[in-house]
């Protein structure tokens, strides 16, 4: 019985801890700022367990029934926070930081009177030292295991709400086995037992259908029709379809539309590229889409593209889906491209190569886990990478939503000694969108496009590099990669947009 108890131990700080990720994961899907949304998070949840804790004295009769009954409102509560926070994110999303905090504090105060409930069990037959070590070491197992399966196994292959269903599945069977352990002690047991079966039978149809209820919610969530959904460890991956129309939604943040995309990829290419006749090895940082890609390979002299994206799951879906391949042009398919999938950040830091034009196009920096790779240590970390007469070209939100945001972009990279070239392109799904151009000389428009363009003529591209008064340059700090300083102001003027 020992034995069984410690390994009840081992599954409910899994269970525990497992919910405190989902919440964390969840809120930073939909909210953005992972930093401040797990911090947040835990801290509530822990705040919860002590209260939890503190209020596990006030139990002093039928411990294993009390146990029983909170591993079965655990796992009710538990099993189906996500669905539920999806679920009123996407008709109710008002009240959701409210419903967020709330859940993971009752979640975290259940879980609080747990261990103490299990120790003043296990006392009976077990020295005092003893429970305390064995609970704990269990306790902490249970969290190491959980902390590595979730990102690696988890959230790719089951998605959060299936996931949170699992390990309600787990706090309910934990639950009966509590049952038939101590059935001799338990006045109420066939009352228990048909709560637990209900609830196992809840959350197990739920499990089945975790599928169609996450569909369900996607599509309200999107307005046109969702052709391709999956969760990576990474972010959320969806592509809608309306007529003909192709859209990607990367943690529900518009990628781009098929139908304007092209606007802003030769916006992104065109006019560092078609100054560098010369130009024989380029590298991506980002565009898992593939589209910058297919840009850069109408230029014949380019003889290698190395493209880094962290998320294998992308580069695997626009090398493979048809609609996708036929939107990039096939364009992994070509022999020059090499795709690796690494931190951009590492793989820049661990290479040695040279390139003679570097594409940084990766998502706004929304986050602290992206904000690092608009930093001073990242450009200054770029600047080595370039060939003698290479050039970059950065994407950097938008000037006219995002200004202060934008010119901390071109702020940070003058910081590091290179000359910054700031321009901007109307693409219609995002208004004004701006990207800098980055080298160790003075820029000068292309006198013509070497290749087909649907967008840009020689004529047009000066204009680009001229702001008007609405987007001209204002101050705004280095983005260091101690003070994120851009990840700030982006958050405060895309909240101010989205109001």
């Amino acid at each position: 019985m020992q034995q069984a108890l410690l390994a009840s131990v081992f599954v409910v700080a899994s269970c525990g801890l497992a919910y405190e990720l989902i919440a964390g994961a969840l809120a930073s899907y939909v909210l953005g700022d992972s930093i401040t949304q797990f911090s947040t998070v835990i801290g509530t949840y822990l705040f919860a367990m002590g209260v939890g804790s503190w209020f596990s004295r006030y139990i002093v009769r039928d411990l294993v029934g009390r146990f029983v009954r909170i591993e079965l409102i655990i796992g009710v509560l538990g099993g189906f926070s996500a669905a539920a926070l999806y679920f009123m994110f996407v008709w109710a999303p008002e009240p959701f930081k409210i419903a967020l905090y709330l859940i993971v504090f009752l979640i975290g105060m259940l879980v609080g009177l747990e261990i103490p409930l299990i120790m003043r069990i296990l006392k009976r037959d077990i020295a005092f030292k003893d429970v305390v070590s064995q609970v704990l070491t269990f306790d902490y197992l249970g969290a190491l295991a959980v902390s590595i399966l979730f990102p690696v196994l988890l959230v790719p292959h089951l998605g959060l709400v299936r996931s949170a269903l699992l390990f309600g599945l787990l706090n309910v069977a934990v639950a009966l086995w509590a049952l038939w352990l101590f059935r001799t002690q338990l006045p109420a047991i066939a009352w228990l037992r048909g709560q637990g079966i209900a609830a196992l039978a809840l959350l197990a149809v739920a499990f089945a259908g975790a599928g169609e209820m996450t569909s369900l919610a996607e599509t309200h969530l999107y307005a046109d029709e969702i052709v391709h959904a999956e969760s990576s460890p990474y972010q959320r991956i969806v592509v809608t379809r309306w007529k003909d129309d192709l859209r990607l939604h990367l943690n529900n943040n518009l990628q781009f539309s098929s139908r304007d995309e092209y606007r802003y990829h030769e916006a992104l290419v065109h006019p560092a590229l078609a100054t560098l006749p010369g130009a024989r090895r380029v590298l991506v940082l980002g565009g898992g889409d593939g589209l910058a890609l297919r840009e850069i390979l109408k230029y014949p002299q380019v003889e290698a593209v190395t493209l880094v994206d962290l998320d294998p799951a992308m580069t695997r879906l626009f090398s493979t889906a048809p609609a996708l391949t036929a939107l990039n042009a096939n364009a992994f398919a070509s022999p020059k491209v090499k795709v690796v999938n690494a931190d951009a950040l590492v793989w820049l830091e661990e290479s040695r190569e040279q390139f003679d034009f570097v594409v940084v196009d990766f998502p706004d920096p929304s986050n602290f886990a992206i904000g690092k790779l608009y930093s001073a240590a990242f450009y200054r970390l770029l600047e080595k990478h370039l060939s003698a007469t290479g050039l970059a070209v950065v994407q950097s939100t938008s000037p006219l939503y995002a200004r202060q945001s934008f010119w901390c972009v071109v702020t940070t990279i003058e910081s590091t000694g290179l000359v910054a070239a700031p321009y901007h392109a109307l693409v219609p799904s995002f208004g004004e969108w701006g990207f800098v151009l980055v080298g160790r000389r003075a820029y000068a428009p292309p006198q013509e496009y070497p290749v087909a363009t649907r967008f840009l003529t020689p004529a047009l591209t000066p204009a680009l590099f001229e702001f008007p008064k609405d987007m001209a340059r204002v101050p705004a700090e280095v983005n260091q990669l101690n003070n994120q300083a851009l990840v700030r102001y982006f958050e405060r003027e895309w909240r101010h947009v989205i109001r």
